[in-house]
């Protein structure tokens, strides 16, 4: 009998390693990853990978637009986008400028409604030293009120150049118009009377520092040529001593829309018009149905393979754009489709084409053949994309500012999996209802072509 245990054992081994090989090759994030925890709060997400010598920097702040709570206080997560490349105690912007070109490094950083990430690619020699270079401006970040007023003059410039695009007027619009009480209601470059009002905030804009740029709230990702200890005793050595903040923004609930709401943008120029119907939607979440579910939806019912696609865009070439967008966000998001259409006589046709495919998805199934195809295309395009170290730290940062661990990404493609055409339907039934709607239209003023023919 003790032999037969052995001999059972001895099979049972390999077989065990197979099965946690297939598990490790089926996970949408394949890859090994350490996790360590600083008594600051502070998070370290060491990845490494087999393409040799380059590491991959990004340093999460779980801070966006969204946490500006106070009245005329928008578009500050944004303004420090800018102020985090404008020196610290120990570098001067010159100085910091003079290193990462010395090593070869690719630096820049962005913006969202619930995050912002500063990045940086190069040679794992310089490791080090642009650890010690990113840890002075998140500890000791420091700028002149002259500094101060010339970014806050180049956001301004930033928010009129996206202004003169037609898309982001009605992006714009129709955050205002579909949240009334939530911070979702701006976008991250911010109200555009803050943004005027923001050379007069400088004490304002050292206490969002202050609250915000905090260890609790950040998580560095390094990915590529470096080891778990190496890493962490380069954080320690250079984050261990940053303070933890006591700030806790009280992010205030929209509450539930009691009808159908509506708002027209006439633009002064030339330009073709615009639709934007968008649903009030479900955040964010690996262990419930509700967003992935209407994740699958948004290609079968609005992608360029749909059929709705191939009607307005191909056969009738009524549009000449179509997509949909519907974001991952710590909170409620919309699920919006966005129509530029060639004839100014069919947006109504086009509007209401695009209201029958969402009614469409709440009485009938989708095809399991199109769901399957779906999710395929989404696994294995997350897998393709991620083609280098800099592409796997960038595709891991929206994760880690949802939930702080690269484990969400296999959650949430495991519920994928789940998904049956009877969830889709139901989903689209409880979130595709009229009192959830909100149509944006856009198009040019009638005295448009007269006064652009008069220049």
């Amino acid at each position: 009998m003790k032999l037969v245990i052995v001999f059972t054992l001895s099979l049972c081994l390999p077989l065990m390693a197979l099965a946690q090989q297939r598990d490790q090759t089926h996970k949408a994030f394949p890859y090994d990853y350490a996790m360590d925890d600083l008594p600051n709060g502070l998070r370290l997400i060491t990845v490494p990978t087999d393409y040799p010598n380059l590491v991959a920097l990004y340093i999460v702040v779980a801070a966006g637009s969204r946490n500006e709570v106070e009245p005329g206080k928008s578009g500050y997560a944004h303004l420090f986008e800018h102020m985090m490349f404008r020196g610290s105690k120990n570098f001067t912007p010159e100085e910091r400028d003079a290193i990462l070109k010395r090593a070869g490094a690719s630096s820049n950083a962005y913006t969202t409604d619930d995050r912002t990430v500063y990045h940086e690619v190069f040679s794992k020699d310089d490791l080090e030293k642009i650890m010690e270079l990113e840890a002075d401006r998140f500890l000791r970040l420091q700028y002149s009120p002259e500094v101060y007023k010339t970014e806050t003059g180049a956001v301004l410039g930033e928010y009129n150049k996206n202004s003169s695009n037609p898309i982001f007027k009605i992006y714009e619009t129709l955050r205002a118009t579909a949240f009334r009480r939530h911070t979702y209601a701006h976008t991250t470059m911010g109200f555009l009377e803050d943004i005027k009002d923001m050379p007069n905030q400088y004490d304002y804009s050292l206490q969002f520092y202050r609250r915000y740029y905090r260890p609790e709230y950040t998580t560095i990702i390094l990915v590529g040529d470096v080891r778990r200890e190496q890493a962490l005793d380069l954080v320690r050595k250079y984050f261990g001593d940053w303070q933890r903040g006591d700030y806790r923004p009280q992010i205030p609930e929209e509450p539930p829309q009691d009808g159908p709401r509506t708002a027209h943008v006439d633009w002064p120029a030339q330009t073709l018009p615009l639709v934007a119907i968008a649903f009030r939607g479900p955040a964010y979440a690996d262990d419930r149905k509700d967003k992935a579910a209407l994740d699958l939806l948004a290609p079968i019912a609005f992608g360029e393979n749909s059929d709705l696609y191939q009607k307005l865009v191909l056969r009738e070439q009524k549009a000449d754009l179509l997509e949909v967008e519907f974001d991952n966000k710590i909170d409620p998001e919309l699920f919006t489709v966005y129509a530029r259409v060639k004839n100014p006589q069919d947006v109504e046709y086009v509007r209401d084409e695009i209201l029958k495919t969402f009614a469409l998805f709440t009485r009938e199934l989708v095809d399991q053949k199109k769901l399957d195809a779906t999710r395929s295309h989404l696994r294995y395009g997350f897998a393709l994309a991620m083609d280098s170290s800099e592409a796997i730290a960038s595709a891991l940062a929206p994760f880690v500012a949802l939930r702080r661990t690269p484990e969400t990404i296999n959650r949430l493609y495991a519920l994928y999996d789940q998904i049956t055409p009877e969830d889709i339907r139901e989903m689209a039934a409880r979130y595709f209802t009229e009192k959830n709607r909100t149509i944006v239209t856009l198009a040019a003023r009638p005295d448009a072509a007269r006064k652009e023919g008069g220049r």
